[in-house]
C-alpha cells in the first residue's frame, strides 16, 4: 500500500520530498524551476509553498492552479 500524502500523515520534510519526486517526471530527478514544462508553475515556493506549510493539501493546490490555467471546453 502506498504511503499516504496528507498533511495529516507527513512532515514537513516528507512533503517537501513529495513535491520534488513529483516535479522529477521531465528529467534527471531535479527540477530546475525552468517554466518549461507543461505546469508553468515557475518554482516551487509559489505553487507548492501552502502544501509544504501545511495549509493546504497538495490535491487543492493542483485543483486551484488547475482553475488558474485551464478552461472546459476550450
Amino acid at each position: 500500500m502506498a504511503h499516504s500524502i496528507l498533511i495529516k500523515d507527513t512532515t514537513r520534510e516528507e512533503r517537501i520530498e513529495i513535491v520534488r519526486k513529483g516535479l522529477a517526471f521531465c528529467g534527471d530527478g531535479s527540477c530546475e524551476n525552468c517554466s518549461g514544462c507543461s505546469m508553468g508553475v515557475g518554482s516551487i515556493d509559489t505553487m507548492y509553498q501552502p502544501y509544504i506549510d501545511g495549509e493546504m493539501e497538495l490535491a487543492e493546490v493542483n485543483m486551484m492552479n488547475a482553475a488558474d490555467h485551464y478552461t472546459l471546453g476550450g
